[in-house]
């Protein structure tokens, strides 16, 4: 049984904050900040361009990807790190439309993140193929036999609904085409299993539910049937067979080392492998068994206490991941006052209130703290102050 009270005590949570935000960006392990500082004060201070022998930078993407492998349900030299998870997205979709000449249809839908959507679109239009986008519930009725590619993100970013990710991996499979998966808000937060599922490829970020801080790099995976296979439109030095042979011409590396593609990030690489210590112990299904808790006691609160808010999220907890939606016509303003009282969620345009639910750190006590402020602010309409309408940069 995981010790959930144990896995809270490991994070930094400001006092007198409740944390709803871990799917947007995870707070801080306690160690990360020192095993960061350690690693510059002794190995970049004092190994100099040394370290990427000395101390392991060279294959830190692929030692940190198997800890993220047994997160997503892969295994051993399935996973490898670096850039940005939109890079990494390019790269899975573009290696899926090589494996599937002849077909140029890439399929995706409208509740899928837009960065994910722009790339397809970008690198539909450099290659002559098109993307299609329909809405969520539709997925399964326009997998046909046009598709190369079906492009999805397991769990939706505004709404928290969750793809069957078996299910329409299969029916991409019966009509001969592959499937890719976006995992940036699954990895850490529900039970994924790639291999069970027979995924293609997957790719996810390891700032939100695996806590690796702001701007960490992402990952990607390749079923081994692929990895040897897989050809992505964007390839760089550090994925090339012998990058320190510096040939002209490029001879891609055995598996998934073919996927990376420059420098990796040793600092946050660092930081994040760090984070993951945290996880050692944490068994996945103790995981969702909580997600459902934490989430269920929630909904059930705002609905019994909190005026105007309408559910945005699916209601059966088999169908959601770890996360929460509801609707309010002034939502910004709602969450401006929530945060201004220290409970910190976020909100997601036109008018929801998202909430995160991360296992690891989030207890009961901080779902009733979160429905007591949320129903007094809705009931007193304090939300409604100017301060609270005006908007930042980032919301």
């Amino acid at each position: 049984m995981t010790d959930f009270t144990a896995t809270r005590r490991a994070f930094h949570l400001p006092p007198g904050i409740t944390y709803l935000d871990g799917n947007s960006l995870g707070p801080m392990p306690r160690h990360a900040a020192d095993r960061a500082a350690a690693m510059m004060r002794d190995e970049w201070a004092e190994m100099l361009i040394t370290g990427w022998n000395r101390a392991g930078w060279y294959v830190q993407p692929r030692r940190v990807g198997d800890r993220i492998a047994r997160l997503i349900g892969a295994g051993e030299g399935q996973v490898v790190m670096g850039d940005t998870l939109s890079v990494k997205v390019f790269q899975a979709v573009s290696a899926a439309l090589r494996l599937r000449p002849g077909r140029r249809v890439i399929l995706s839908d409208s509740g899928n993140f837009p960065s994910d959507l722009y790339v397809a679109q970008g690198l539909a239009d450099a290659v002559g193929a098109e993307l299609r986008v329909v809405a969520p519930e539709d997925v399964a009725a326009n997998i046909d036999s046009d598709l190369a590619v079906l492009m999805l993100t397991e769990v939706d970013y505004r709404t928290g609904r969750r793809h069957d990710m078996a299910a329409l991996t299969a029916a991409a499979h019966d009509a001969g085409a592959l499937a890719v998966w976006d995992l940036a808000h699954s990895a850490g937060a529900v039970d994924v299993d790639l291999l069970g599922a027979d995924a293609d490829f997957a790719v996810g970020c390891t700032y939100k539910y695996l806590n690796g801080g702001p701007g960490a790099p992402a990952f990607i995976w390749a079923h081994p049937r692929h990895a040897d296979a897989a050809q992505p439109c964007l390839q760089g030095w550090m994925g090339h067979a012998a990058p320190f042979a510096f040939d002209q011409s490029y001879a891609p590396a055995p598996g998934i080392e073919r996927m990376r593609v420059g420098t990796p990030p040793v600092i946050a690489l660092t930081a994040l492998d760090a984070a993951l210590d945290v996880w050692d112990g944490v068994a996945l299904p103790d995981l969702r068994a909580r997600s459902i808790e934490l989430s269920e006691a929630f909904i059930h609160g705002v609905e019994a206490a909190c005026p105007g808010v309408t559910l945005h999220s699916p209601r059966d907890p088999a169908r959601r991941g770890s996360q929460v939606g509801f609707r309010h016509p002034h939502a910004h303003a709602v969450m401006q006052a929530l945060i201004a009282e220290g409970v910190i969620g976020d909100f997601r345009a036109p008018d929801v209130l998202r909430f995160g639910f991360a296992p690891l750190y989030n207890d009961l006590d901080d779902v009733a703290r979160a429905v007591d402020r949320l129903a007094a602010i809705l009931r007193d309409g304090r939300w409604d102050r100017p301060e609270f309408h005006q908007r930042a940069d980032v919301t």
